[in-house]
């Protein structure tokens, strides 16, 4: 294969990851005024982030069963074609519902892309000049959360929230052509099949997890018939995915791979880290532009920064892997986290865009110093035939926790916003001699319906306020409880080879 042909090839596939991993960040931003087009609540339009992230998470495992089955190229114009068709249902549904199914297609099919990128590159390319064609994916990789928020909110503002889907189309149509131009069919392997009730069971348990958290607050919980349904389905589903993983001789999750203590440990940890780093980013838009009224164009760049720190730690952890000791750079980064959102929790209504913008810098920064060590750690130990099945597992995890974390955030918010906004009225009232001030009286007078009105925008702005704020010192107490895992990892943490993961060899193809 000559130079021009390997990079067209990696154009492509360049251009989908991006296409794919600006979907995670760029309808963040654009979420205000969706919820505002299809009138949701607060959270019901978390739905539009949360059904991307667990379709993701249950298509992950099988991609290798499919690009061994029907062959790499096969399985990328499909999830690229997919991809792009359901980016276009997103910006044309009419309603919540709708925009839901389709994101929960565009996960369906975009997660094939990122991991057969990584081993198409590998493929093409000879051992000299692999790193390089890893580091290019790494920095769109890195870059798409930074471009992201700005992105849609130029898009959102000067045209509207449907822009950040429609984006995906020129993206698609050039990655869709160097793939299907340029890119060789590699080999099929017809005897190969697939755990389909381990599979099957896992993605009902994992659905009906996900559908209990995000509607929980709006049926109040246990009360609701619905939510004890969900509930018991989830409960019977993971009970059955156990059983066929501990008595079937080829499981969708092999269970010898969590005897390894440092892959145990770092799935734990990458699922709090999902929780915090996700949760944390979808509660920016909303507090930026609800409760602070800053344009949408302002709102994605005091986001920017985030992303800025997270890809500059990235680049710092990972030259000091070898050098220092992983548990010592993970301490780091957990550190620098807890102080983050230990500093939002104290956010008052007079908080600035500059402080904003700088505490976000230094999340993301502590968050981007973990990423890389963590994964790192976590399949450094395993033997070169579990890697695959182990990353398999570990991404898994992680996007689990995004989805779960943003499921939590967004109930707890909708709910302490009632509580505060109760709690705050039982001291407003007639007979509170403060109303009674000739510069409160004029505002906030009591006995005028003008007056209540203004009175009770201020409670229910101080409500908010109050609710965020206790979001932020939920995710740092969840950030402060990873930390006495840093003790289960070995010692001794050194980076060792780590080939490209074979899509042959996930623990979703097996040999018949």
């Amino acid at each position: 294969m000559d130079n021009k042909t390997r990079f067209a090839i990696s154009f492509g596939l360049i251009l989908a990851t991006l296409m794919q991993a600006l979907d995670t960040t760029i309808a963040n931003i654009a979420l205000p005024y969706m919820q505002g087009s299809v009138s949701a609540s607060q959270d019901e339009i978390a739905w539009v982030l949360t059904s991307y992230i667990v379709v993701t998470a249950i298509m992950t495992p099988p991609v290798g069963f499919l690009a061994n089955r029907f062959g790499i190229r096969r399985v990328l114009l499909v999830s690229i074609t997919g991809f792009v068709i359901a980016s276009m249902l997103c910006g044309a549904a009419q309603s919540l519902s709708q925009i839901v199914v389709f994101r929960c297609l565009q996960g369906a099919f975009g997660a094939a892309i990122n991991p057969l990128t990584q081993t198409t590159l590998f493929n093409i390319y000879p051992p000299e000049k692999q790193g390089r064609a890893m580091s290019s994916f790494g920095i769109v990789t890195m870059a798409a959360p930074v471009i992201g928020p700005v992105l849609g909110g130029w898009l959102t503002a000067d045209f509207s929230w449907r822009a950040v889907f429609y984006i995906n189309i020129p993206l698609g149509l050039l990655a869709l052509t160097g793939v299907f131009i340029f890119l060789p069919e590699s080999k099929k392997s017809a005897g190969l099949k697939l755990d389909w009730i381990g599979f099957g069971t896992l993605s009902l348990a994992i659905g009906a997890l996900q559908v209990l958290l995000d509607r929980g607050t709006e049926q109040d919980w246990f009360s609701s018939p619905e939510i004890i349904i969900e509930a018991v389905i989830a409960g019977i589903a993971f009970y059955l995915f156990l059983v066929q993983t501990f008595t079937s001789t080829s499981p969708f999750i092999r269970p010898a791979i969590f005897r390894d203590r440092n892959f145990l440990a770092g799935t734990i940890f990458t699922a709090f880290m999902g929780v915090t780093m996700f949760a944390a980013f979808s509660l920016q838009p909303p507090f930026l532009q609800e409760l602070m009224n800053e344009p949408i164009v302002t709102s994605g760049l005091v986001m920017g920064p985030r992303g800025l720190g997270t890809v500059i730690s990235m680049l710092l952890s990972g030259r000091l892997i070898g050098k220092l000791d992983t548990r010592l750079i993970l301490f780091t980064g957990m550190a620098i986290t807890c102080w983050s959102f230990y500093a939002m929790s104290s956010w008052s209504l007079d908080v600035s865009v500059q402080q904003i913008a700088v505490e976000g810098f230094v999340q993301g920064f502590g968050q981007g110093m973990v990423f890389i060590p963590l994964t790192t750690v976590t399949l450094a130990t395993m033997s070169p035939a579990q890697r695959p099945e182990g990353a398999s597992v570990y991404n898994l995890s992680r996007n689990l926790g995004q989805s779960i974390g943003v499921s939590i955030v967004n109930s707890m918010l909708s709910h302490n916003v009632q509580v505060n906004h109760a709690n705050i009225a039982n001291q407003v009232t007639a007979f509170n001699r403060q109303l009674t001030a000739p510069h409160v009286a004029m505002f906030w007078n009591p006995f005028t319906a003008h007056g209540r009105a203004a009175l009770d925008a201020v409670l229910n702005q101080q409500a908010q306020m109050i609710a965020y704020n206790d979001d932020y010192k939920f995710l740092m107490y969840t950030t402060l409880s990873t930390l006495p895992l840093l003790f289960f990892f070995k010692k001794q943490m050194r980076p060792t080879s780590n080939p490209a993961p074979n899509p042959g060899t996930s623990p979703a193809a097996k040999p018949a």
